[in-house]
C-alpha cells in the first residue's frame, strides 16, 4: 500500500513568531546544554495559545470544558477544507449551506483564508475573514468536533465581546488558529489529526496539526 501524503499545517515556533496584539512572545532558551552539562535540554515559556493552537471551551465560558476533559479522538477526524474567496471579510451563513454536502459526516471544517503566506507580516493582522455569527450559530449546529483556520482569530481583533468564539465554544467545538495550509493541497476531504498537550485544565494548547489524504 502507497503511504499517505501528509501535510504539515503548523507553524514553526520560534523566539521572535508572531503573537496576538498585547500579548508576549514566547521564550525558547537552553535549561543544559552538551559543554556544561553533557546533554541538551531547552526550556520554554510561553502562553498557551501561541502559534497553531487550539481553543477550548473553558478559554472563554464559565465551566466550559478543558482540552483534557476531551477525549483525544476529539482532536482527529475527517475534515473538509475550503477556500474562501478574496477579499471576504465576513462568511456568510449561504457560504457554508452551500457546502452542507460536502461538508456532510466531517466532523472538522478548515477554512483556507490565504493569509498563511503572510504569518511573519503585518500583513497577517490585517483585515482577515471571520463567519458572521449566523454562519457560526449554523455551523455549531451540526454535531461536529471543531473548526480550524489559517488566521489569528475567529473573531474580528477589534472585538472585545467575540461572538464566534462564544458561539462554536458554547455548543462544544474547539478552534484551531494558525494555521499552515501548504502548497499543492487542494479543496476537499482530507485526515484531520491538531493534538493539544495533556494539560490539566488547559484552556488552550499549542498543537502539531497534520492531514493526510484519505484512501
Amino acid at each position: 500500500m502507497e503511504p499517505h501524503t501528509v501535510f504539515e499545517l503548523t507553524q514553526l515556533m520560534h523566539s521572535n513568531m508572531p503573537v496576538y496584539p498585547g500579548k508576549e512572545k514566547p521564550i525558547f532558551k537552553p535549561a543544559a546544554t552538551l559543554g556544561s552539562d553533557g546533554y541538551r535540554e531547552l526550556r520554554m515559556e510561553m502562553d498557551g495559545h501561541t502559534g497553531t493552537h487550539m481553543d477550548a471551551p473553558a478559554h472563554m465560558l464559565p465551566g466550559g470544558k478543558s482540552l483534557d476533559q476531551y477525549p483525544a479522538s476529539h482532536f482527529t477526524g475527517e475534515a473538509l477544507l475550503v477556500d474562501i474567496p478574496a477579499g471576504t471579510r465576513e462568511i456568510p451563513r449561504s457560504f457554508l449551506e452551500a457546502k452542507e454536502k460536502e461538508l456532510a459526516g466531517a466532523g472538522y471544517l478548515l477554512l483556507r483564508t490565504g493569509l498563511g503566506r503572510h504569518w511573519e507580516a503585518p500583513e497577517y493582522l490585517e483585515g482577515f475573514p471571520v463567519l458572521s455569527q449566523e454562519a457560526a450559530t449554523w455551523l455549531a449546529g451540526r454535531g461536529m468536533k471543531g473548526i480550524g483556520l489559517d488566521a489569528i482569530s475567529v473573531d474580528p481583533l477589534e472585538s472585545d465581546t467575540w461572538p464566534v468564539h462564544h458561539v462554536l465554544l458554547g455548543a462544544g467545538l474547539v478552534i484551531v488558529e494558525n494555521l499552515l495550509f501548504p502548497p499543492g493541497m487542494k479543496e476537499g476531504r482530507y485526515f484531520f489529526c491538531a493534538l493539544p498537550l495533556y494539560v490539566s485544565g488547559a484552556d488552550g494548547s499549542p498543537v502539531r496539526a497534520i492531514a493526510m489524504d484519505l484512501p
